[in-house]
C-alpha cells in the first residue's frame, strides 16, 4: 500500500453540517470507521480532496432494541452489534452477520452505514496502484474494460457486505438524509446491480440509519457464508434466512443473498412455498431458485460455479435447520 493521498478532514457537528459539506464537493467522501475506504485510497482506488467525519454527528450512533422494533443508527460499530443480547435473541441473522465481518479489530471501528455502502469488489480493482496499472485498468477505475467480461459494456463487481442480506430478509427499511430533505426506502432498493454504481444514493447523500419492524409470530433467521478463510474475509456467497412454521407449514419465509452479484437481494418467487412443508421437494425448489438467480462472475480467487453451488446449498441447509428450530 502507498501513502494516502492528501485530503482536507472536515468534522461537523451536525447532520446539516455534514450534507451541506458533501454536497459541496461532489467528489467528497464520508468516513466514519475507514475500514474498506483507508484501503482503498492507499491502493490510489480514488483520491477526493475532502473527507468528511461523521463521528462527532449527534444521534449518528443512536441504537434501540423494542418490541415493536429495532433502529440501529449508521454510526453504530459492528462490534456493538456482534456483541448485544437483545439483538442475538430478536434478530439472529443479524447479530451472526455482524459477528462474521472482518477481524475483531475491524468491527470495533466499523461501522453499521459503512458496511451498508462498502463498495464493490473484485480481482481486478482491489489491487494496488503499481498491479492494476502494470495489468491495464478496469472498467471500475481508470478504464474502458471490464476484465471479467471483456465484451461487455459493464462492471461485474460483487457486492460483499454482510449486513445487508440479514437486514434485507428481516425487513428492514432505510432512513437517508440529502440535500433534498430525508426519506425512507425499503433497503433493498438502496442498490443497483451495477458493480459501478451499486448504490441509489442522491449526490450529497447519506444512511442514517436502519429500522426494521417486528418480526413475525414464532419466526427465526439466520446468516451463513462461504468465504476462504474462517476469519477476515469477505463472504465469497452469503445466504440469510428468515423463516416461521406453524403446524408444520411455512406461514412466512424470505432469502436474501450476498457476495454473487453486484447488489445484495432478496430472492423473487418465496410467497409460492407459504403453506407447505419444509420437505425435500421445497429445498429443491429453493436450490434451483438460487442457482438461477445469483450471477456470480470471475470477481475472485474462486470459480464462479463454485460460489453459485454453494449459495444454493446454503440456503437450503439454512432453511432445514431453521424449519428444525421453528417446528
Amino acid at each position: 500500500m502507498e501513502r494516502l493521498p492528501a485530503f482536507e478532514l472536515k468534522r461537523p457537528t451536525s447532520l446539516a453540517q455534514a450534507i451541506e459539506w458533501l454536497a459541496a464537493t461532489p467528489e467528497a467522501r464520508a468516513i466514519a470507521g475507514g475500514t474498506d475506504l483507508v484501503p482503498n485510497l492507499r491502493d490510489g482506488i480514488g483520491a477526493p480532496p475532502v473527507l468528511v467525519d461523521l463521528s462527532r454527528v449527534p444521534g449518528f450512533d443512536a441504537y434501540e432494541i423494542r418490541t415493536a422494533g429495532a433502529r440501529i443508527g449508521a454510526g453504530v460499530t459492528l462490534a456493538r452489534l456482534a456483541s448485544d443480547a437483545g439483538l442475538a435473541a430478536a434478530l439472529p441473522a443479524v447479530s451472526a452477520a455482524a459477528a462474521s465481518i472482518a477481524g475483531p479489530g475491524h468491527r470495533s471501528v466499523a461501522t453499521v452505514g459503512g458496511n451498508l455502502c462498502v463498495d464493490t469488489r473484485c480481482v481486478y480493482y482491489n489491487q494496488s496502484e503499481w498491479w492494476r496499472k502494470a495489468n491495464g485498468y478496469c472498467l471500475k477505475h481508470r478504464g474502458d474494460t471490464c476484465h471479467v467480461a471483456p465484451t461487455g459494456t459493464r462492471c461485474h463487481a460483487a457486492y460483499q457486505g454482510d449486513l445487508a442480506p440479514a437486514l434485507i430478509a428481516c425487513g428492514a427499511s432505510v432512513e437517508l438524509a440529502g440535500p433534498r430533505g430525508t426519506r425512507t426506502i425499503a433497503l433493498e432498493d438502496l442498490y443497483r446491480d451495477d458493480g459501478l454504481a451499486h448504490l441509489a444514493l442522491e449526490p450529497g447523500e447519506l444512511v442514517v440509519a436502519v429500522a426494521v419492524p417486528a418480526q413475525p409470530r414464532g419466526a427465526v433467521s439466520a446468516y451463513r457464508k462461504a468465504r476462504a478463510r474462517g476469519a477476515i474475509d469477505f463472504p465469497l456467497a452469503g445466504v440469510a434466512v428468515r423463516l416461521a412454521v406453524d403446524d408444520g407449514r411455512v406461514t412466512a419465509i424470505d432469502v436474501a443473498l450476498t457476495g454473487t452479484n453486484s447488489r445484495p437481494f432478496r430472492l423473487a418467487g418465496t410467497a409460492a412455498w407459504v403453506g407447505r412443508a419444509v420437505d425435500d421437494g421445497l429445498l429443491a425448489e429453493l436450490g434451483k431458485a438460487v442457482q438461477k438467480q445469483v450471477s456470480p462472475m470471475r470477481t475472485t480467487v474462486t470459480q464462479s460455479n463454485w460460489r453459485r453451488q454453494v449459495a444454493s446449498v446454503e440456503a437450503q441447509r439454512l432453511v432445514r435447520d431453521l424449519a428444525t428450530v421453528a417446528s
